[in-house]
C-alpha cells in the first residue's frame, strides 16, 4: 500500500484535489437551493409565498456577491498571493453559510434581512474562489493540460451539485417539507467544504509564477523544489524567470482591458461574452429549479425531484466527455455544438411542454410527453456541461499574461455573477407568466450564443499565451474581429501538427500527473 501513501501524499495530487473540492462549493448551492425554495417551513420563515419574485431575489443576490468577491479576491491575489487569497474566500464562504444556517433559528422577525446578508457574504467568498482557483491551477499546468485539469475541477462542481441536491431530497422525504431542518441541514452540511479546505491549504505551495512576478526568486525555487523535487526544480524555474522576463516589460491594467482603445480591450470583449452566452444557455436556471422544469413537462412534485436527481447524476457522468474531449477538438467547437444542440433540445422542449400543458383536451397520455421531454432534457444538460461549463472560465487564463491573468479571471466572474443574478432573478417570472414558452426563450439564446461563439471567439487550446495574443494582434492589422478573416481561420480549430516543447508559460507543471489521469 506503499505506492497508495505515497500517490495520496504528492504535492500535485494534493493540488489537483484541493482545487477539484473548491470548485465544488458553487455546484453545491445550486444543489441546496433547488429543493430549499420550495420548503414550506422556509418560505414561511421568509415569510414569502413560493410564487413570491422574492423566491428568485434570495437565490439571485448570491451572484452579485460572487461579482464584487471576484474583484477583491483577484486584487488581494495579485497583492498577496493566490494562496492566501483563497484562504480568505474559504473563511467568508464559511462565515455566509453559518448566517444562512442561523437565519430565523428561533425567530422570524428579521429572517429574510439574515438570509440576504448570508447569502450575499457567502457569494463574495464563492465567487473569489471561482476568479482564483482557474488562475491557481492553469498556473500549474500545460498548454497542453489546462483545459482537461479544468473541466476535472469542474466536474467536482456537478458532484457538488449532486451531493447537496441529494442530501437536501431524501431529508425532505425523511422529515417533510414542512420540517425547518429539512432545509437548515443542507445548508449546515456545506459548512464540511471551506472548513476541510482551510485545514488543509496549509499544505499547499504558492504558484512560482507569481513568486516569479514579485521577484521572490528564492521562494519560487523553493516551491517548485516543493513539487517536483531537486532535479526537476532548476529547469523549471529558469523557463519560468525567462517566461517572466518578456512579460514583465509590458504591466496590464484594468483600464488596458475595459477602455475600447485599451491594448486588452478585444480579448476581455471574447472574455466577457463567454460568460454572457454561457449565461444565456439558460442552465443556471435548470440547475436551480430543475423541479419545476419537470413539472412543466407533466410530473408530479416528488417525481419531479427524483427526475431532476437523475438529471444531475446524468450530468456528472458526461462531464467526463469534457475533459475527453477539450483538448482534443478544442474549447470552440464544444461550445458552438453545444449551444447549438441545447437550442434544439428547448425548441422540442417547447413543443412538448405545450402539448403536456393541453394533454387533457388533446386526449394525449401525460407519459407520451413527459418520457420524451425528460431525455431531451437529460440530452441538453449533458451538452451543457461538456460544451459550456468549464470553457468560458477557462478563456481568460489563456488569453492573459501572469501579470494580468488574476484581473482576467475576475472580469470573467464578475459578468458570469450579474449574468446570473439576471436568470436567476427572472427565471421564476418567465414560470408563472410565459409557462413551457420559457424554453423557446432559451432555444433563442442558445442560437445567438452559438453564433456569437462561432463568428467572434478564437480556439485557444494548445496554444501559449504569446500565441493567442497573436491572435488578437493580427486582429487589428486585419481590422476585424471575425476569427475565419483572421491568418486565414488559423484559429478556428486547434493547431495542426506537433508543437515543440517550451518553458515558461508553455511548463507542463501538472501536465505529468493530468495526462496520466
Amino acid at each position: 500500500m506503499s505506492w497508495l501513501k505515497d500517490a495520496l501524499l504528492d504535492k500535485k495530487t494534493e493540488i489537483v484535489i484541493f482545487s477539484s473540492t473548491a470548485i465544488a462549493l458553487y455546484g453545491y448551492d445550486q444543489g441546496m437551493m433547488s429543493l430549499i425554495n420550495t420548503n414550506e417551513d422556509y418560505l414561511k420563515t421568509m415569510g414569502i409565498a413560493e410564487e413570491n419574485p422574492l423566491v428568485g431575489v434570495i437565490v439571485s443576490v448570491y451572484y452579485l456577491g460572487t461579482a464584487v468577491g471576484a474583484v477583491l479576491a483577484s486584487y488581494l491575489a495579485d497583492i498577496r498571493g493566490r494562496k492566501p487569497s483563497i484562504f480568505v474566500c474559504l473563511a467568508t464562504t464559511s462565515l455566509g453559510n453559518l448566517i444562512m444556517f442561523l437565519s430565523g433559528l428561533g425567530f422570524s422577525k428579521g429572517a429574510m434581512p439574515m438570509m440576504f446578508l448570508g447569502r450575499i457574504i457567502m457569494g463574495l467568498g464563492v465567487g473569489g474562489i471561482d476568479a482564483v482557483i482557474p488562475v491557481y491551477s492553469s498556473e500549474l499546468n500545460s498548454d497542453g493540460g489546462r483545459g482537461k485539469a479544468l473541466a476535472q475541477e469542474f466536474q467536482s462542481n456537478i458532484f457538488g451539485l449532486n451531493m447537496a441536491f441529494a442530501i437536501n431530497l431524501f431529508i425532505t422525504i425523511a422529515l417533510g417539507k414542512a420540517n425547518q431542518w429539512s432545509w437548515r441541514i443542507p445548508i449546515a452540511v456545506m459548512q464540511l467544504y471551506p472548513v476541510l479546505l482551510l485545514a488543509f491549504i496549509y499544505r499547499l505551495p504558492e504558484t512560482p509564477r507569481w513568486f516569479i512576478s514579485k521577484e521572490k526568486e528564492k521562494d519560487a525555487h523553493e516551491a517548485l523544489i516543493d513539487i517536483y523535487g531537486e532535479d526537476e526544480a532548476k529547469e523549471k524555474f529558469d523557463g519560468l524567470k525567462s517566461a517572466y522576463k518578456k512579460e514583465s516589460g509590458k504591466p496590464v491594467g484594468y483600464g488596458d482591458m475595459l477602455s475600447s482603445k485599451g491594448s486588452q480591450f478585444h480579448p476581455t470583449v471574447v472574455t466577457v461574452m463567454g460568460q454572457v452566452n454561457q449565461a444565456l444557455t439558460g442552465y443556471g436556471a435548470v440547475s436551480v429549479y430543475g423541479p419545476q422544469i419537470f413539472e412543466l413537462l407533466g410530473f408530479q412534485v416528488r417525481t419531479s425531484e427524483y427526475l431532476t436527481l437523475g438529471n444531475y447524476v446524468s450530468y456528472f457522468f458526461l462531464m467526463t466527455f469534457a475533459w475527453m474531449f477539450i483538448d482534443v477538438v478544442g474549447r470552440r467547437i464544444l461550445m458552438v455544438g453545444g449551444a447549438f444542440s441545447i437550442s434544439i433540445c428547448f425548441a422540442i422542449l417547447t413543443v412538448l411542454g405545450g402539448l403536456a400543458a393541453n394533454s387533457d383536451d388533446l386526449g394525449i397520455p401525460n407519459l407520451a410527453v413527459s418520457i420524451p421531454g425528460t431525455i431531451v432534457l437529460f440530452i441538453a444538460t449533458g451538452a451543457f456541461g461538456i460544451g459550456w461549463l468549464a470553457p468560458p472560465f477557462l478563456l481568460p487564463t489563456e488569453f492573459f499574461d501572469s501579470t494580468a491573468r488574476a484581473q482576467g479571471a475576475a472580469i470573467s466572474v464578475v459578468i458570469w455573477g450579474f449574468a446570473n443574478f439576471a436568470v436567476t432573478l427572472l427565471t421564476p417570472i418567465g414560470f408563472n407568466n410565459l409557462n413551457y414558452w420559457l424554453f423557446l426563450v432559451f432555444a433563442a439564446t442558445n442560437l445567438f450564443a452559438g453564433l456569437w461563439t462561432w463568428l467572434y471567439s478564437p480556439e485557444t487550446g494548445g496554444r501559449s499565451f504569446e500565441e493567442n495574443q497573436s491572435f488578437f494582434e493580427d486582429a487589428k492589422d486585419h481590422n476585424t474581429w471575425r476569427v475565419s478573416k483572421i491568418n486565414n481561420g488559423e484559429f478556428k480549430h486547434m493547431p495542426r501538427g506537433e508543437k515543440d516543447g517550451e518553458e515558461g508559460e508553455s511548463t507542463p507543471l501538472l501536465g505529468g500527473l493530468l495526462s496520466s489521469s
